[in-house]
């Protein structure tokens, strides 16, 4: 680095040499062990979690990241609407920049930007789920994660102490009834794919027809002596 300024104590002082070298502990990237002394060092496919300061909402950012480059990114939202517009924004701008670059974008939700500085941690660190991968993750894992439909993951479940637990969303996909025995306990379920019903529809299915196609049930739900809309009762 040229034209540094020195303070007139630090000119006045003789040269004492550096001894050791001591390089940057390594870190394992996709099958290798790897000094990192800049982002092209840098490697691997992970996951981040994000949440805003009011904590309404989260993030979920996954990175597929090769010789510092943001390859591939999946962003899952939940519990804001706003953000999933967010997101839509995030997932065109991420890919192409640097991480660092990425940890220094503006994403507007500042769950996504709290999971990108998560994530950035964790990659920098070689706390990478392709970490003794040889040779990393495809570019595409990202949706593998997602499945066959393509969609995330959620959960969503609630419970009141007078009326009990109702079941509103699996990962199978919409809860449409709950199945209860003689004490009122729930033993199991029934479901909607929604991914699985839009595509028998895009298909030449009828809706009616797609609905029934799309339908499961999970647990002893035929051994149920009463049957309960968990949106409705």
């Amino acid at each position: 680095m040229s034209n540094l300024t020195y303070s007139h104590e630090v000119e006045c002082m003789c040269t004492v040499a550096k001894g050791p070298k001591h390089d940057p502990a390594p870190i394992p990237e996709e099958g290798k062990w790897v000094n990192a002394k800049q982002i092209t060092d840098i490697s691997g496919y992970t996951h981040g979690v994000g949440w805003c300061a009011p904590q309404q909402g989260a993030c979920k950012l996954s990175l597929n990241v090769k010789e510092g480059i943001i390859q591939e990114a999946l962003v899952e939202t939940i519990g804001c609407s706003g953000m999933t517009h967010s997101a839509a924004m995030a997932a065109e701008i991420l890919p192409g920049k640097t991480i660092l670059e990425a940890l220094n974008t503006d994403l507007v939700c500042d769950a996504i930007n709290t999971a990108m500085r998560e994530l950035f941690l964790q990659i920098v660190y070689g706390r990478t789920q392709s970490a003794f991968s040889e040779g990393g993750l495809i570019i595409g894992a990202g949706m593998e994660d997602l499945g066959k439909g393509a969609r995330s993951m959620v959960g969503t479940m609630y419970g009141t102490k007078d009326k009990g637990v109702r079941y509103l969303e699996m990962t199978e996909g919409y809860c449409t009834r709950m199945a209860l025995d003689e004490n009122n306990e729930v033993i199991g379920y029934e479901f909607v794919s929604l991914g699985k019903m839009t595509d028998f529809i895009k298909k030449g299915l009828t809706p009616n027809e797609a609905y029934e196609k799309s339908k499961g049930t999970y647990g002893r739900f035929d051994e149920a002596v009463k049957y309960i809309d968990p949106r409705k009762e």
